[in-house]
């Protein structure tokens, strides 16, 4: 009987897969495509129908970009933000990961909660809110306001993964380094880290990434003095649509972005399969 579902099963599991690689070819290699190509479109042969292919292919428009435009220093901004975010997030998120994924006390589920609100909040309106209060604070700073909005926006990622990564420790592996007289620094070094390690890291990945591709806060605080790599591409996407010129600044966004993530999604397989073979 089972042989006679056996060649149902294999078309069911070939229309699954051929459903999966065309979604994949539309979703991503097919805008990624078009984004190169309108990248490399000569500014003195334009792209237009009914061409199937530009007819002038040239890195032209990537040099006019990185020659006229602030990118350089909007790539250092950028990178900058962004590392600083990443680290000052994950230290601000540990205490409440740790309480969140290995404490009990009432209201946990309601706190868990609460810290989710900044995700449910639109940012251009948190942003507008920010900017009073850091004038209320006296905090001129751009890159200052800009790191603090980034940070508190992306706080709830990061205790989302650290919880995770915090209930995956076995308690039994505590005790038995406590039982054996171990200090709390080697009960952390051989009880916590070995599981910590992997979400740590993706986490840093992931907030990093956000960082970088965060608009709104950078706009509303940073403008017109502090600029992001974001910030220039969204100035391509105004009144004035260049195309090409934003299909460059958003491939010099999301490819790194797309590596980092990829690596980030290597780090959460590493964690699950830390916590099935019982590594914790």
């Amino acid at each position: 009987m089972a042989t006679l579902f056996r060649p149902a099963e294999r078309w069911r599991n070939r229309a699954l897969i051929l459903f999966a690689l065309v979604l994949f070819f539309f979703a991503l290699v097919l805008p990624f495509g078009m984004a190169v190509l309108w990248s490399l479109v000569d500014p003195s042969h334009p792209w237009a129908y009914p061409n199937v292919l530009p007819p002038v292919l040239s890195f032209r428009r990537w040099v006019e970009i990185w020659t006229t435009t602030g990118l350089q220093q909007a790539l250092v901004n950028s990178y900058t933000v962004a590392l600083t975010v990443s680290i000052a997030t994950i230290l601000l998120a540990l205490p409440t990961a740790f309480a969140f994924g290995r404490m009990e006390f009432r209201g946990k589920a309601a706190a868990q909660v609460l810290t989710l609100l900044p995700l449910a909040m639109p940012l251009f309106v948190l942003a507008i809110f920010y900017v009073t209060i850091l004038s209320k604070l006296g905090i001129y700073s751009r890159f200052l306001g800009i790191a603090i909005g980034h940070t508190v926006c992306l706080l709830p990622y990061a205790i989302r993964l650290l919880t995770v990564s915090f209930s995956g420790v076995r308690q039994d592996l505590i005790d038995a380094a406590r039982d054996l007289g171990a200090s709390r620094l080697t009960v952390f070094r051989h009880a916590y880290l070995p599981v910590l390690k992997p979400g740590l890291l993706a986490a840093l990945i992931i907030v990093f990434i956000l960082s970088i591709e965060e608009f709104a806060i950078s706009y509303i605080v940073g403008a017109p003095d502090f600029t992001t790599v974001p910030t220039i591409l969204f100035s391509y996407l105004g009144y004035n649509f260049i195309r090409p010129s934003a299909a460059a600044v958003s491939l010099i966004l999301v490819v790194p972005n797309v590596l980092l993530m990829l690596i980030a999604e290597r780090l959460l397989k590493s964690a699950g399969a830390s916590g099935a073979a019982g590594k914790g």
